[in-house]
């Protein structure tokens, strides 16, 4: 094995810290035709693994930094540790990649072309790894692959606490619920797995390929709130969270694109903002209706332009965090009688809804939510569209004389 390198940079997690945060990672050379590098990132950093072959560099992750966890040897690496898994991959063969190796290339192509890495990881450190992580890839079986993705399917459903754990409360549901997520979850698998055979790492790929998710089970019910309940939960919001829930009904925009935007990303000549960071990673211009330029050009009035958008009360005006909508998005739900309560994301399935409601495209709507294409969209809005045959029908059925009563529906009691 190669001699240990230092690094004062990278060596321990103090000098880690102290460096400044950027795209490209911090490279230290091991030995010839192979770097071990830091990316940092807002919380801890990443292990990454440069090797020069055939002419060309190859990289990817080996792991997580010991900033904010202890090293463990194997998710969570110290300077030390990262080198020596850095070496032995170097000297693993193409041929015995296994799919530990696979998820751990995958993973690092994600997070620089992907957002949601997070619970991306989490499917493959919790579903993936522990049944078939130790597997060759070459090695893998069609039946082998099966029969792990109906397993997950029959497992018992995680435990999952919170205000907006959708409950499933038939035996139906819940069995249609978990082949859903056993999808997903194949997705995931298939997709690290894809990777790995374009690179050229295994030479073959019919045997992911032959495994098909099960059928009829991923029709999303998708909720959205009316005016009136828009006007409700608006009123009840506190100030500072009102403009965040005003800006996601104008725009359609993810929580994660609107606390990213700066105050520049409001383009007063066509009237768009502009999102930066998508969850595709792909950029997009949101065109605004009046009230929405109205809103924004409120908002942005006499600030620089690469001040925070959208801020918290606080010095200088703190920046909302990953999940510091949920408790103020309760609240006001519970003041606006908005039941169940609600979660961000449906904030912009309203948008959507709302465009499909008055007959907006679905490649129009496709576009302005930074979906890749419309097989998104339709799942998610296409009942809504204004139908031919429905609209026949209620043009041609008869009347049957049938009165209507006075009777009023009891209110249910707060």
């Amino acid at each position: 094995m190669a001699r240990q390198v230092r690094d004062s940079r990278l060596e321990t997690r103090e000098a880690r810290l102290r460096l400044p945060r950027r795209d490209e990672p911090y490279w230290r050379l091991i030995h010839e035709g192979l770097h071990l590098g830091y990316r940092k990132r807002a919380r801890g950093g990443v292990w990454v693994v440069r090797v020069y072959k055939d002419g060309k560099y190859s990289k990817c992750n080996i792991g997580r930094a010991d900033e904010t966890e202890e090293a463990n040897g194997d998710t969570v690496l110290s300077f030390k540790q990262a080198q020596r898994l850095a070496i032995k991959r170097e000297h693993t063969p193409k041929q015995e990649l296994t799919v530990a190796d696979a998820m751990s290339e995958y993973l690092g192509w994600y997070a620089t072309h992907r957002k949601a890495l997070k619970r991306t990881e989490n499917i493959v450190m919790v579903h993936i790894l522990p049944s078939l992580g130790s597997r060759i890839v070459a090695e893998l079986t069609t039946p082998e692959i099966r029969k792990w993705h109906e397993s997950l399917a029959k497992a018992k459903p995680r435990l999952r606490t919170g205000r907006f754990s959708n409950a499933v409360n038939t035996r139906e549901g819940e069995a249609r619920a978990r082949r859903a997520t056993a999808n997903r979850i194949l997705t995931v698998l298939k997709a690290a797995l894809n990777h790995a055979w374009r690179d050229g790492s295994v030479p073959l790929d019919e045997a992911w390929r032959r495994v098909k998710p099960f059928r009829g089970v991923d029709a999303p019910k998708v909720r959205y709130l009316n005016t009136e309940e828009c006007h409700r939960l608006i009123n009840a919001c506190a100030p500072e969270f009102r403009q965040l829930v005003q800006a996601a009904l104008l725009t359609g925009c993810r929580y994660g694109e609107l606390i990213a935007m700066r105050v520049s990303d409001y383009h007063p000549d066509p009237g768009t903002a502009f999102v930066r960071e998508s969850k595709s990673g792909k950029p997009r211009h949101v065109p605004l209706t009046d009230e929405g330029r109205d809103f924004f050009a409120q908002a942005t009035m006499g600030r620089l332009g690469n001040d925070l958008l959208f801020t918290r009360s606080g010095p200088e005006g703190m920046a909302w965090g990953e999940s510091h909508q949920q408790r103020p998005l309760q609240r006001a739900c519970a003041i606006a009688k908005v039941e169940p309560a609600v979660s961000f994301h449906v904030l912009r399935h309203t948008y959507g809804s709302m465009l499909a409601m008055r007959g907006v495209p679905l490649q129009v709507i496709a576009e302005v939510l930074g979906h890749a294409d419309t097989r998104i969209t339709s799942r998610h809005y296409a009942h809504l569209l204004p139908s031919y045959v429905a609209d026949t029908i209620r043009a041609h059925l008869p009347s049957f004389g049938i009165e209507s009563t006075n009777i009023m529906p009891l209110r249910r009691s707060n």
